[in-house]
């Protein structure tokens, strides 16, 4: 059996805003819209990793903690880190730290999306060993 990640579920207060949110400062594109109130969207991302918005019944500031058990982050594969952080940056997505190293080899970066969930950008090495 073969397994691809088709998409990611993102439960949002607001989803109409966050996927603005990810249109604008990613680049997203919506690939589906159930045109309903709450709405629900499919985004493709460049690259073609799809993520699911939809309405979430509730939300708790502890699920924005990168040690709480469970999904926690987002990782995006770029070539390198610098002209990806500086064209998100040109779009303000503000980032939390500096590089710090990627398990695996590579590096990374943080940022949080409109909602608080927590994304990073990872560049591996053409040695690294998750190539």
């Amino acid at each position: 059996m073969k397994f691809s990640v088709e998409h990611i579920g993102l439960p949002a207060r607001d989803p109409g805003s966050l996927k603005d949110w990810y249109v604008r400062q990613l680049g997203a594109v919506v690939a589906f819209d159930t045109g309903q109130v709450p709405p629900t969207f499919f985004l493709r991302l460049p690259g073609g990793v799809m993520i699911e918005i939809y309405k979430a019944d509730s939300s708790l500031a502890e699920t924005s903690h990168n040690k709480l058990a469970g999904w926690r982050h987002l990782a995006l594969r770029v070539d390198s880190l610098e002209p990806a952080r500086d064209q998100l940056t040109s779009q303000g997505v503000v980032f939390e730290k500096e590089f710090r190293p990627a398990g695996g080899g590579g590096r990374i970066l943080f940022f949080r999306d409109s909602e608080d969930n927590l994304l990073h950008l990872v560049e591996r090495p053409a040695d690294s060993v998750l190539k």
